[in-house]
Protein backbone atom coordinates (compact mmCIF):
# COMPACT_ATOMS: atom_id res chain seq x y z
CA UNK A 1 0.00 0.00 0.00
CA UNK A 2 1.39 3.00 -1.00
CA UNK A 3 1.66 6.02 1.81
CA UNK A 4 1.79 9.47 0.08
CA UNK A 5 4.38 11.79 0.53
CA UNK A 6 4.25 14.34 3.10
CA UNK A 7 6.09 17.67 2.34
CA UNK A 8 8.27 18.87 4.50
CA UNK A 9 10.65 22.44 4.23
CA UNK A 10 14.14 22.44 4.06
CA UNK A 11 14.79 23.18 7.59
CA UNK A 12 13.32 19.67 8.06
CA UNK A 13 15.43 18.18 5.35
CA UNK A 14 18.82 19.19 7.42
CA UNK A 15 17.21 18.35 10.51
CA UNK A 16 16.28 14.71 9.16
CA UNK A 17 19.80 14.43 7.79
CA UNK A 18 21.41 15.01 10.61
CA UNK A 19 19.27 12.89 12.69
CA UNK A 20 20.43 10.13 9.96
CA UNK A 21 24.12 10.54 11.23
CA UNK A 22 23.79 11.46 14.39
CA UNK A 23 20.88 10.34 16.06
CA UNK A 24 21.53 10.50 20.12
CA UNK A 25 22.93 14.34 19.31
CA UNK A 26 21.10 16.81 21.70
CA UNK A 27 18.15 18.85 21.07
CA UNK A 28 20.35 22.42 21.82
CA UNK A 29 23.21 21.00 19.42
CA UNK A 30 20.89 19.95 16.51
CA UNK A 31 19.26 23.67 16.79
CA UNK A 32 22.44 24.83 16.81
CA UNK A 33 23.48 23.12 13.68
CA UNK A 34 20.03 24.22 11.58
CA UNK A 35 19.98 27.54 13.30
CA UNK A 36 16.45 27.73 15.03
CA UNK A 37 15.88 28.15 18.66
CA UNK A 38 16.03 24.26 20.91
CA UNK A 39 11.90 24.65 21.25
CA UNK A 40 11.29 25.20 17.64
CA UNK A 41 13.74 22.55 17.06
CA UNK A 42 12.05 20.28 19.14
CA UNK A 43 8.44 20.96 18.05
CA UNK A 44 9.29 20.15 14.50
CA UNK A 45 10.87 16.83 15.59
CA UNK A 46 8.16 16.07 17.82
CA UNK A 47 6.04 16.99 14.60
CA UNK A 48 7.66 14.19 12.24
CA UNK A 49 7.71 11.70 15.20
CA UNK A 50 3.99 12.20 15.11
CA UNK A 51 3.82 11.93 11.48
CA UNK A 52 5.15 8.70 11.21
CA UNK A 53 8.16 10.83 9.75
CA UNK A 54 10.63 9.63 12.16
CA UNK A 55 9.76 6.07 13.06
CA UNK A 56 12.48 5.63 16.01
CA UNK A 57 15.63 5.70 17.09
CA UNK A 58 17.70 2.57 17.04
CA UNK A 59 21.42 1.53 17.50
CA UNK A 60 23.50 0.57 14.88
CA UNK A 61 25.30 -2.72 15.81
CA UNK A 62 28.38 -5.15 14.74
CA UNK A 63 26.44 -7.91 14.13
CA UNK A 64 29.59 -10.17 13.41
CA UNK A 65 31.40 -8.74 16.79
CA UNK A 66 27.80 -10.22 18.53
CA UNK A 67 28.67 -13.55 16.69
CA UNK A 68 26.51 -13.28 13.82
CA UNK A 69 28.38 -13.99 11.21
CA UNK A 70 26.22 -15.51 8.69
CA UNK A 71 24.06 -12.33 6.68
CA UNK A 72 21.71 -13.91 3.85
CA UNK A 73 19.63 -12.76 1.33
CA UNK A 74 16.50 -15.21 0.68
CA UNK A 75 14.44 -14.79 -2.05
CA UNK A 76 11.14 -16.72 -1.86
CA UNK A 77 8.77 -17.54 -4.23
CA UNK A 78 5.15 -18.85 -2.94
CA UNK A 79 3.11 -21.56 -4.54
CA UNK A 80 -0.12 -19.33 -4.59
CA UNK A 81 -0.73 -15.38 -4.87
CA UNK A 82 -3.99 -14.82 -2.85
CA UNK A 83 -4.83 -13.08 0.03
CA UNK A 84 -4.99 -15.95 2.50
CA UNK A 85 -1.12 -17.31 1.65
CA UNK A 86 0.24 -14.01 1.35
CA UNK A 87 -0.73 -12.78 4.66
CA UNK A 88 -0.24 -16.07 6.62
CA UNK A 89 3.37 -15.84 4.71
CA UNK A 90 3.93 -12.11 5.93
CA UNK A 91 2.61 -12.93 9.58
CA UNK A 92 4.99 -15.48 9.87
CA UNK A 93 7.59 -14.21 8.60
CA UNK A 94 6.73 -11.14 10.81
CA UNK A 95 7.21 -13.47 13.92
CA UNK A 96 11.17 -14.55 12.91
CA UNK A 97 14.22 -12.85 14.81
CA UNK A 98 16.33 -14.07 12.51
CA UNK A 99 14.61 -12.16 9.40
CA UNK A 100 16.01 -8.49 9.85
CA UNK A 101 13.95 -7.26 6.32
CA UNK A 102 11.78 -8.25 4.46
CA UNK A 103 10.37 -6.86 1.34
CA UNK A 104 7.65 -8.13 -1.33
CA UNK A 105 8.85 -7.57 -4.67
CA UNK A 106 7.92 -7.61 -8.13
CA UNK A 107 10.01 -10.22 -11.02
CA UNK A 108 10.50 -13.86 -10.71
CA UNK A 109 10.28 -14.16 -6.83
CA UNK A 110 7.92 -12.44 -4.61
CA UNK A 111 10.05 -11.49 -1.47
CA UNK A 112 13.41 -10.97 -0.51
CA UNK A 113 14.54 -11.50 2.75
CA UNK A 114 17.57 -10.22 5.14
CA UNK A 115 18.45 -12.78 7.74
CA UNK A 116 21.25 -12.84 10.06
CA UNK A 117 22.66 -15.61 11.69
CA UNK A 118 25.36 -16.94 13.51
CA UNK A 119 26.65 -18.91 10.87
CA UNK A 120 25.67 -21.32 8.15
CA UNK A 121 24.78 -23.98 10.14
CA UNK A 122 22.18 -21.86 11.82
CA UNK A 123 20.57 -20.66 8.04
CA UNK A 124 20.51 -24.78 7.56
CA UNK A 125 18.54 -25.14 10.25
CA UNK A 126 16.36 -21.46 9.73
CA UNK A 127 15.89 -22.71 6.19
CA UNK A 128 14.95 -26.46 6.70
CA UNK A 129 12.91 -25.86 10.01
CA UNK A 130 11.06 -23.01 9.57
CA UNK A 131 11.27 -21.13 6.31
CA UNK A 132 10.56 -24.36 4.28
CA UNK A 133 7.28 -25.33 6.33
CA UNK A 134 5.83 -22.29 5.78
CA UNK A 135 2.86 -23.20 3.91
CA UNK A 136 2.76 -21.95 -0.05
CA UNK A 137 6.67 -21.56 -0.15
CA UNK A 138 7.33 -23.30 -3.54
CA UNK A 139 11.30 -21.99 -4.25
CA UNK A 140 13.49 -20.32 -1.83
CA UNK A 141 17.19 -18.73 -3.20
CA UNK A 142 20.15 -18.30 -0.96
CA UNK A 143 22.76 -15.52 -1.40
CA UNK A 144 25.63 -15.05 1.25
CA UNK A 145 27.10 -12.16 1.96
CA UNK A 146 30.71 -12.28 1.29
CA UNK A 147 31.38 -8.63 2.68
CA UNK A 148 29.48 -5.41 3.68
CA UNK A 149 31.09 -2.23 1.18
CA UNK A 150 28.18 0.08 2.68
CA UNK A 151 25.54 -0.40 5.14
CA UNK A 152 22.95 1.58 7.31
CA UNK A 153 22.53 3.94 4.28
CA UNK A 154 20.69 7.11 4.98
CA UNK A 155 18.31 8.61 2.55
CA UNK A 156 19.57 11.79 -0.04
CA UNK A 157 17.10 14.71 1.54
CA UNK A 158 19.36 17.11 0.00
CA UNK A 159 20.60 17.58 -3.40
CA UNK A 160 23.93 16.86 -1.98
CA UNK A 161 23.31 14.03 -0.18
CA UNK A 162 23.34 13.97 3.71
Amino acid sequence: MAMKPLKIDEIDRKILCILQKEGRLPNARLAERVGLSPPSVLERVRKMEERGVIRGYMAQVEEELLGMKATVFVSVTLSFHNAEAINNFQRTILDMPEVIEAHHVTGEDDYLLKVVLPDIGAYESFLLDKLTRIEGVNKVKSSFVLSKLKRGGMLPLQPDGC
